[in-house]
Formats: C-alpha cells, sequence, structure tokens
C-alpha cells in the first residue's frame, strides 16, 4: 500500500514538473511603434517575436525581428503575479524618449519574465527621474 501511494505522489509530481515547464514556454508577436533597447542592444521599430529556445527552463528567450534583421538571446527571470494577466503583452520602462524592454506577459498567465536591468538603464532612470517623466508602457501582443 505504501508503495502504491509512492508511486503515485511520484507520477503526480512528475505531471506537475511537466505541466510547469509546459507554461513556461512562450511565442508572443508585437508591433512595437518605437526603439527600444534590450541590455546594451538598441533595437528599431517594427515587428518582433519573442519565443523561448531553452525548453528545461524557460527562462532563455530570442527577440527577433520579423524581418530577421535583429534578434538577440537574453535570460530571463521569473515573473509572478497573484492574478492572470488580462492580455498578452510587453512591458517597457520609458525615460523620457528612451524604452527598455521590462517584462512578458501571456494572458491567463500567473508567471511570466522579467528582464534584468542594465546598468545602462539603472543610470539613466536615476539620472532622468530627476528631470522628466518615467513610466511603464504595455504593447499587446498575440500568441504564434
Amino acid at each position: 500500500m505504501k508503495r502504491q501511494a509512492f508511486s503515485l505522489v511520484s507520477l503526480l509530481s512528475l505531471l506537475l514538473v511537466a505541466g510547469s515547464a509546459i507554461a513556461q514556454t512562450v511565442h508572443v508577436r508585437a508591433d512595437i511603434p518605437f526603439s527600444f533597447a534590450v541590455g546594451s542592444t538598441a533595437f528599431p521599430a517594427g515587428t518582433y517575436d519573442v519565443r523561448t529556445i531553452d525548453y528545461r527552463n524557460g527562462r532563455t528567450l530570442l527577440l527577433q525581428a520579423q524581418d530577421g534583421k535583429e534578434s538577440m538571446i537574453v535570460v530571463s527571470n521569473a515573473a509572478v503575479n497573484l492574478n492572470p494577466a488580462d492580455k498578452t503583452k510587453l512591458i517597457f520602462n520609458r525615460y523620457g524618449d528612451r524604452y527598455f524592454l521590462s517584462q512578458i506577459w501571456v494572458a491567463g498567465e500567473t508567471s511570466g519574465h522579467q528582464l534584468l536591468k542594465t546598468s545602462r538603464e539603472k543610470e539613466m532612470a536615476r539620472e532622468l527621474a530627476r528631470r522628466v517623466t518615467h513610466g511603464q508602457v504595455e504593447i499587446r501582443a498575440s500568441l504564434q
């Protein structure tokens, strides 16, 4: 009896881990109407795909322009919210007229992707916080 209970618990744990790995995969597309930065790399306005490329941990992402001219691999951290995302979206931190990709969310999910602020973004935030308005901007994205 104990062996059957252990087997059942093991099977449920395996299914839970497999389900969470699937939930961490992402493939979204967004039309971004402004130039933006990811880390120290600048990207022009355009249509971009963001997809998971490391299915083991789900945190390595490929950001690629739809025309294929610009691309970058970036590692993200988990972002968690108690309420599921109301829509699929990319969130940008805005400092004056400069935008930095910050988060990726999929509608209905409580976990998303958080990109780390680089020293460049932190410096810009400190410098511009004194002079101009800053905030976040959401761009609606679609599942692919």
